[in-house]
């Protein structure tokens, strides 16, 4: 059979989704989406005149999402794109700051979206290890002439990069785009949006798939000057100016809008993780700090892949990375009191088998 392929496409490094298994039902804790539903405010947005318009184009400004947002952060609109997820908003940020001349760095172990869109538009992109005990060391990062990508918290450690310490990277070199991926920063990361006015190379990019409860609503944004989101929508605008759909508008602004439900469902995660963790570790797990709304864990009697094989077995999915460094470790979603309950006596069945 004859290989249409390109040269290009045959050399890129595809990024693999969790799994969303239809064969049966799951205790999902392997992709990090929230384990409560959509406020009821964006229930209510999303009527039937709504739905009844799916037949016009959407706003390609997003000029309500973007005001929602802006004023949650005491922002202007100007500092505000709106996305189909974050992966677009970081794809444009890939294709409109790093290209010849201009590379891009990012960590070992870190979210490998970046190494699939850095293949996509053919970067040169530098790989720097995180130290031996998986913090990110932003001095590592200090002579990198291009673009730098940090996620803050990072996945799938977890792990948070105190804000000062980003502030000493914009500093150390204005002249270079620091994208600080802020997905799960909701849940106990130190955000890096007070500081958007005061450097011009600082683009933080969010999501509302993780607390606020839109994983399937695919609604990210980014918050940065003025000039860095004009390059944004520069490159939006060369790809796919209606890039989210009319509902996903309507939810998105809603979303924002609800601060209650939101600062609730992020409190409620952060004390299910501090629970989770201490049952971990008193089966015997080491666990990586999390600000995250998931956690790192390798168990010494189980390597990871085993460990996440026999929790599929038993009806319950969990991440597992077969990469170096990290394969004895699973990712672990923090998710209802129900679900995470359900995971710990398992394992504690488990183990008492072994």
């Amino acid at each position: 059979m004859k290989n249409f392929l390109s040269a290009e496409a045959r050399g890129l490094a595809p990024y693999t989704p969790g799994e969303q298994p239809r064969d049966q039902q799951y205790i999902k804790l392997n992709t990090n989406e929230s384990p409560f539903p959509p406020s009821l405010k964006v229930v209510k947005a999303l009527s039937r005149a709504e739905l009844l318009k799916l037949n016009l184009y959407s706003d390609p400004a997003c000029t309500q999402l973007n005001a929602a947002i802006a004023a949650h952060y005491g922002l202007h609109p100007a500092n505000v794109i709106s996305g189909n997820g974050s992966d677009e908003i970081l794809a444009f940020a890939f294709r409109a700051f790093c290209g010849a001349g201009q590379p891009v760095a990012y960590a070992d172990v870190t979210y490998s979206f970046y190494q699939s869109q850095a293949a996509l538009f053919g970067l040169e992109a530098k790989v720097i290890p995180l130290r031996e005990d998986f913090t990110l060391n932003v001095d590592d990062y200090m002579d990198f002439p291009g673009a730098i990508v940090i996620a803050n918290p990072n996945a799938p450690t977890g792990m948070a990069v105190p804000r000062q310490d980003i502030q000493r990277l914009l500093e150390a070199n204005p002249d270079r785009v620091v994208i600080v991926d802020e997905a799960y920063v909701d849940f106990g990361g130190e955000s890096c949006v007070p500081m958007i006015f005061r450097y011009d190379n600082l683009l933080v990019t969010q999501t509302m798939s993780k607390s606020r409860q839109l994983a399937g609503g695919r609604v990210g944004f980014a918050l940065g000057g003025e000039a860095l989101i004009e390059a944004l929508n520069r490159v939006k605008y060369s790809f796919n100016p209606y890039n989210i759909n009319r509902l996903s508008l309507i939810a998105g602004t809603a979303a924002m809008e609800d601060d209650a439900y939101f600062q609730s469902c992020c409190e409620t995660v952060r004390k299910n993780r501090a629970w989770l963790v201490e049952e971990l570790e008193g089966l015997g797990f080491a666990v990586l700090p999390s600000s995250a709304n998931f956690v790192f864990a390798r168990c010494g009697r189980l390597p990871g892949g085993e460990l996440y094989r026999r929790l599929k077995e038993s009806g319950i999915l969990v991440r597992w990375f077969d990469r170096e460094r990290v394969r004895d470790f699973v990712r672990i979603t923090v998710g209802s009191m129900e679900q995470i309950g359900a995971l710990v006596d398992e394992l504690a069945r488990m183990l008492e088998e072994l």
